[in-house]
Parts: structure tokens; C-alpha cells; sequence
């Protein structure tokens, strides 16, 4: 089932872990020693294009009378909903701008533009996915609550309906995230009553004021044209929904993106959750503009590993993350962005249904494998990307006998 002994997978020794794990820190350490005004003014001039783009949007929507200014206007309020929620909402909670000390860009202060609750949101987030990353049964973000995205967790007819679900998480993710963060949250607390109800109230309160805002307040600006607004903001709050679910699905249920059990967590060292982070995330290919509009969250696997470091810098952290996986012949898992999403489709598909119609094991499944898939494949066969590599050659010479 899902990885138990994560060294033995990894086909590394506690030593070559511990080194792995040095080289990771001295990455760090560069890239915190560095960080000055360039990387302040990198996130003031993003946040300021993003205010000024959803300013320009609303103004198109306002005063163009024509279909082409209602798809201009609702695209650029679109992109700009996304860059808050992505590079600036997401990446600023993480803390990556707290060096700055600067108020109002920290992430004890930003709230961001959807119904979810930062406060409730970072819990949920930061700590039990970005800590306890894959971690089956702990980690909530393994399916959201709602789906089945490995064998260790055990089919039920509900599941059949997980393609729908997919469906209908994607159009209305900004919500899944705010139901997500109150529930942690929730547990977080119990069975502290009056902190949980206090949790349920916040949440209850933002929800009305993104409702006001995005559906009272500004069609009522807009006078006679109220529905041309009203329609604007729901399309370009949807296409906001299916954008983040797309990177975020990308970044962590493609093949490569490992599952673990509880076990790991036992006495897990600094060095071992390095080396988790690095198995149990994704990447996909993407150029500058791409890299923008996903918050730079298309580097999953350097975001996981440094999660407060700064969005701009994954680009330069990359070069150097893929050069130790080299080293210690560690899978650096990335793909362009429409393989990745269909790899995630097959999984989800595939799992809703029960194990009997599926044809692989469930310790050497592409979404599901463990350290077992290796047992009785002789002597060393080098690291971990070449033993992959050899059972997937094994797996064709198979397929074409």
C-alpha cells in the first residue's frame, strides 16, 4: 500500500538521507541570505498589477457596451482574482514576505480575496498538508474529504460518483477550501465548544461579505447594467475556481506523487521529511507568464520543500533541487501541465472503482506504491529513478510478450 519505510524506498541509506538533507539547507540558507529589496519589490509591483488590473476590468465592464468588452473585462477580472488568490493571497500567507516586515504584506495580516478564511485556511494548509504532506488518514488534503486518491483508503459505492464529485469540487473550489479550513479547524479545537463556534462564525461572516461584495455592491454600482456585472464577477469567480483546482490537482495527485502511512511519522528526522516532500509532490513544466498565473506553484516540489521562501526565487531554486535529485538518483517528478492533469483524471476515474477491476497491485500502482514493489527484484539496482526505470521497462517488455 502506500510507503511505510521511506529510506528503503527511497533506496538510500540514513547517511545519504542526512547529506541530502544538507544540501537542501545550504539551498536555503543562500536563498535567505540574498533576499533584499529586488524581492520586496518583486511582490509590491505583483500586488500592485493585480489592483490595477482588477480595477481596469471592472472599468471595461462598466463602460463597453459590446460583447467583445464583456469578454475582455470578465478575462481580465478572471486573471486578476487569480494572481491575488495564487502569487499574492496564497504565497503571502505562507509567510514568504514576512522578512519584510512590512504590515500590511505578512501573513498574520493578509486576507484574501475568496470566502475562505485565512486563519482557518493556514491551519488546515500550512500544518496538517504542508507538515504531514501525503500522509494517508492525516493529511485532509489527500482527496479533500470528498474522493478516493489511493488504494489505502477503502472503496465504498460513494465512490462511484467520484468523477461528479471531481466535477463539482472544481467549479465550486473556492467553497471546498473554506469548508476545509473550518473543518480543521473545528478539530483543532474540540471539544473547545465556544473557540468552534467562534470559527464557524468567522467564517460566516466573510462568506457575507464576499457575497455583498461581488454580488450586491458592484452590480447595484452598475445601476441599469446590474446583470452584465452580476454575470462578470460569477464567470471570472468560476474561472478562478477551475484554474486553482487545476494547479493545485497537478502539483499533488499526478503519478510520482507518493503516498505514505502513519508510520513514517514516526521519529521522522528533518532529513526524512526533506525526502518525503521531495516523493510526494509534483511538478509541471511552464514558462515565465504560466509560472505567474499559477503563483509560481507549478514548482510544487521546491514549494513544498521551502514553503516560506519566496515564490519568485523556485525558478533559481529548481536548477538546484533537480541537480541534488540527480545526485542521489531521486525521481524529480514534472510534466507539462495537460499530462499531469490527465494523469490526475485516469487516477480519479480509475479509483472510483473497486479494487477488483483494477489490474496492478496495490503496493505497484502508478498512484499507489510502496517499498514492497521492489521485494524480490535481486541485488542493487542503483537509486530510486533507476529502479523505477527498470520496472518500467520490465512493465513494457511485459506488456509487448
Amino acid at each position: 500500500m502506500a510507503i511505510a519505510d521511506i529510506a528503503a524506498y527511497a533506496h538510500l541509506t540514513d547517511q545519504d538521507i542526512e547529506a541530502l538533507a544538507d544540501e537542501l539547507e545550504t539551498i536555503r540558507r543562500d536563498i535567505e541570505g540574498s533576499l533584499g529589496e529586488r524581492d520586496a519589490a518583486y511582490i509590491r509591483h505583483t500586488i500592485l498589477f493585480q489592483r490595477t488590473l482588477d480595477v481596469a476590468a471592472r472599468l471595461v465592464l462598466a463602460f463597453s457596451r459590446s460583447r467583445k468588452g464583456w469578454l475582455l473585462g470578465t478575462a481580465a477580472l478572471a486573471f486578476a482574482k487569480s494572481v491575488e488568490n495564487m502569487e499574492i493571497g496564497h504565497n503571502v500567507s505562507h509567510g514568504q514576505w514576512d522578512w519584510m516586515n512590512d504590515p500590511e504584506i505578512h501573513s498574520t495580516t493578509w486576507e484574501w480575496d475568496m470566502v475562505a478564511v485565512s486563519s482557518q485556511w493556514k491551519y488546515s494548509h500550512n500544518y496538517r498538508h504542508h507538515v504531514l504532506t501525503n500522509i494517508v488518514g492525516v493529511d485532509d488534503d489527500l482527496g479533500f474529504g470528498v474522493m478516493r486518491l489511493t488504494r489505502d483508503e477503502s472503496w465504498e459505492p460513494v465512490h462511484l460518483l467520484q468523477p461528479l464529485r471531481n466535477l463539482l469540487l472544481a467549479v465550486i473550489f473556492e467553497w471546498g477550501i473554506a469548508l476545509h479550513g473550518v473543518h480543521a479547524d473545528r478539530d483543532r479545537y474540540l471539544p473547545d465548544t465556544v473557540r468552534v463556534a467562534e470559527g464557524n462564525t468567522i467564517l460566516k461572516r466573510k462568506i457575507a461579505r464576499q457575497m455583498v461584495k461581488d454580488y450586491v455592491l458592484f452590480p447595484a454600482l452598475s445601476g441599469r447594467r446590474w446583470r452584465r456585472t452580476l454575470g462578470a464577477n460569477l464567470t471570472a469567480n468560476l474561472l478562478r475556481n477551475l484554474w486553482a483546482y487545476v494547479v493545485i490537482f497537478c502539483g499533488h495527485f499526478p503519478d510520482g506523487a507518493e503516498k505514505f502511512t502513519a508510520d513514517v511519522l514516526d521519529k521522522e528526522t528533518r532529513a526524512e521529511w526533506y525526502l518525503r516532500q521531495i516523493l510526494g509532490a509534483a511538478n509541471f513544466k511552464a514558462g515565465p507568464l504560466l509560472a505567474f498565473a499559477s503563483g509560481n506553484l507549478c514548482y510544487q516540489i521546491e514549494h513544498h520543500l521551502f514553503p516560506e521562501l519566496p515564490s519568485n526565487r523556485y525558478a533559481q531554486i529548481a536548477v538546484r533541487v533537480r541537480e541534488v535529485c540527480d545526485k542521489y538518483d531521486l525521481p524529480y517528478t514534472t510534466g507539462s501541465l495537460v499530462r499531469q492533469y490527465l494523469l490526475t483524471l485516469r487516477t480519479i476515474h480509475k479509483l472510483a472503482l473497486p479494487d477488483e477491476f483494477l489490474t496492478a497491485t496495490a503496493d505497484d500502482a502508478p498512484e499507489t506504491a510502496s517499498e514492497r514493489k521492489f521485494a524480490g527484484r535481486g541485488g542493487a539496482v542503483g537509486g530510486l529513478r533507476t529502479a523505477l526505470q527498470k520496472g518500467a521497462r520490465r512493465r513494457r517488455r511485459g506488456v509487448a510478450a
